[in-house]
């Protein structure tokens, strides 16, 4: 698990070990941010608020979100009217997806606890049984929010940008491409991600993992 930066400073030393290419993609990216994010459905709800958006905007829905309801509450999230999913400035997918989440949460379908305690493949089974929540959705939650050690989230864009230019790829690899190349990083592939992530804010001089809110956030008084 990763939950301390020295964490992943010992995860890096070991994915640079193991594969030398990396050596001077990390030079160039860094010091790398642990972001360690929410749990349990306040982190889930902060990764699919990113979901294609800038990290502004993902914190502004987010904090605007927060300010309504109480994210630990599914039913009240179950409560909210439309006007209030568009106060907060949720696309009406978002908030079907929203509206799945506390549903599961309801009936038992999703057990954050059960999730936290589960290997890698039975946490993403039980994620994306969600309607709208899909692996980049669930890897992004597992990653940042359970800090698991061995997860990466390769239908990232940036991330499929990042390891084209890193590794000197002629075109940007597929979903299925990249998670083939980072097998190779296996177990370390968190360190990997976070890693690409950070040589892509290099190359393109914009942050784009994903905004998961982070661990203390403090909900805004309604």
């Amino acid at each position: 698990m990763i939950r301390q930066d020295e964490d992943l400073a010992d995860g890096l030393a070991a994915l640079v070990a193991l594969d030398a290419r990396l050596g001077p993609i990390a030079a160039q990216a860094g010091v790398l941010p642990l972001r360690k994010g929410l749990q349990a459905m306040p982190g889930l709800i902060s990764v699919m608020v990113a979901q294609q958006v800038s990290r502004a905007s993902a914190a502004a829905i987010f904090e605007r979100l927060a300010g309504l309801v109480d994210l630990t509450d599914a039913a009240a999230i179950l409560a909210l009217d439309d006007a209030q999913f568009r106060q907060a400035g949720l696309s009406r997918a978002k908030e079907r997806t929203l509206l799945a989440i506390a549903a599961a949460v309801i009936t038992g379908t999703l057990d954050f606890e059960r999730v936290a305690q589960a290997e890698v493949a039975a946490a993403l089974r039980e994620l994306t049984a969600i309607p709208g929540i899909g692996p980049w959705t669930a890897e992004s939650y597992l990653l940042f929010s359970l800090g698991h050690a061995d997860v990466f989230p390769a239908g990232d864009l940036a991330l499929q940008i990042a390891v084209a230019d890193g590794l000197g790829l002629e075109g940007r690899p597929s979903d299925k491409a990249l998670r083939a190349i980072a097998e190779f990083w296996s177990p370390y592939r968190s360190v990997a991600a976070r890693l690409f992530w950070a040589y892509y804010a290099t190359i393109t001089r914009r942050d784009a993992a994903p905004a998961a809110m982070a661990e203390g956030f403090t909900k805004p008084t309604r």
